[in-house]
């Protein structure tokens, strides 16, 4: 920690991050979004959830763009489009007429979800490359911010609703979430030269890979697969958060508490996983919360009460952890100046998760099935992190 607070420059750099991460984080907060939209525009759950998915996977296109965009123009401008896209996407949401409902995959889906990824790779590489050598914990500080969100605007957007309505919540969260943005996007910026500061920690690969080297490797295929399949009990089960602690027999009340665990959980993970993987190593950590899911997915089957959200708020933990540990992992393996783009290929793994697998397990009528399916997923995902381990142990980075 001493060493983030004596990199003057970083920690600007960091601290502006975290307050802007915690704006782009409404990602995770949909949840709270779906039965107010159902009801107000007489659409049905399955079609609201569905703008889910678009802007998870329209946050991984926005990811690579980002990543590509600021090493030419700078983090500050990923940044500034980023939260622009996010607070535009709002805006046109809060007056989309009931006949074209639809157009939210749009509005809030793609144009939210590419800006949430530009923004939040720009501001993940900034840090990193200011701190080459506590990469682990700068980034988990700045993904804390991000899924920290939840549990900020879950009560909040809820308030906002109950208290304005629904259209004038939208246009809110729009004009707050583009003053932040233009107020601070300048201060999130590259080292002067825009490379790593240092060398690359003992252990990782020395080269810098390019985007187009790190697709040709076999590591590269080992980290974006496990990333689909760790993932897709999260993507799930995100936007069900609220509706199924309800069917589980938890009052209102208590079931927007569960959305707010979810959001501590998140962050918590995204801080301790990272600080975990500096300790006993980035796989061994990704292969412990990649099995916890897998537990507790299966658990999910027939607790309630307490036990079911211990079950989800130990899935979110898990996922934070995937969020803060794999940009890492990703530098570990190829470097840290081209890590923006190269994270944004990897992040190919999340985006067909997020595209796939909602669809493919809807496809299972019985909730018991599904869940074991999920759990089945994510012990695939284990097993590829191993096979990465065993290539890392024997030296063949360069595939």
């Amino acid at each position: 920690m001493q060493a983030l607070l004596q990199n003057k420059t970083g920690l600007k750099v960091l601290v502006t991050g975290c307050f802007i991460q915690l704006f782009l984080g409404i990602l995770y907060v949909w949840s709270v979004f779906v039965r107010p939209i159902s009801v107000f525009y007489d659409w049905d759950i399955e079609s609201v959830k569905l703008t889910s998915s678009f802007m998870l996977s329209f946050f991984v296109v926005g990811i690579l763009a980002g990543g590509r965009m600021q090493l030419k123009t700078g983090a500050a401008k990923a940044v500034l489009l980023g939260g622009l896209m996010l607070a535009g996407g709002m805006l046109i949401t809060a007056f989309l007429p009931a006949g074209l409902i639809r157009l939210i995959y749009i509005s809030y889906g793609v144009l939210g979800g590419f800006g949430v990824g530009a923004a939040y790779n720009a501001i993940i590489s900034a840090t990193q490359k200011h701190y080459p050598k506590n990469r682990g914990l700068a980034t988990g500080i700045t993904v804390c911010s991000f899924g920290f969100s939840t549990v900020i605007f879950a009560p909040l957007i809820e308030t906002l609703i109950a208290r304005f309505g629904l259209r004038n919540t939208f246009i809110i969260l729009a004009a707050v979430f583009g003053a932040v943005i233009i107020s601070l996007f300048r201060f999130i910026a590259l080292p002067d030269d825009g490379t790593p500061g240092a060398s690359a920690a003992p252990g990782t690969s020395q080269k810098q890979f390019t985007m187009s080297e790190t697709i040709k490797t076999k590591q590269f295929y080992f980290i974006t697969l496990s990333l689909m399949f760790a993932t897709a009990a999260f993507f799930i089960l995100n936007p069900s958060f609220k509706t199924l602690a309800s069917e589980r027999g938890l009052s209102d009340a208590a079931a927007t508490a569960v959305v707010m665990l979810t959001g501590i959980a998140n962050a918590l993970g995204r801080l301790i996983t990272p600080l975990l993987s500096d300790k006993i190593g980035r796989e061994r950590a990704i292969v412990a919360i990649i099995l916890a899911t897998s537990v507790c997915t299966v658990a999910l089957c027939f607790v309630s009460g307490a036990l079911f959200m211990a079950a989800i708020a130990i899935v979110a933990f898990c996922y934070g952890g995937f969020s803060g540990t794999y940009p890492v992992l990703t530098a570990d393996y190829f470097g840290l100046k081209h890590v923006g783009s190269n994270y944004g290929a990897v992040m190919a793994g999340f985006a067909l998760s997020a595209l796939t697998f909602p669809a493919l397990v809807s496809l299972i009528g019985n909730m018991t099935a599904r869940f074991v399916t999920l759990a089945l997923l994510s012990a695939l995902g284990a097993v590829l992190v191993v096979l990465l381990l065993n290539t890392n142990r024997k030296g063949d980075s360069d595939a």
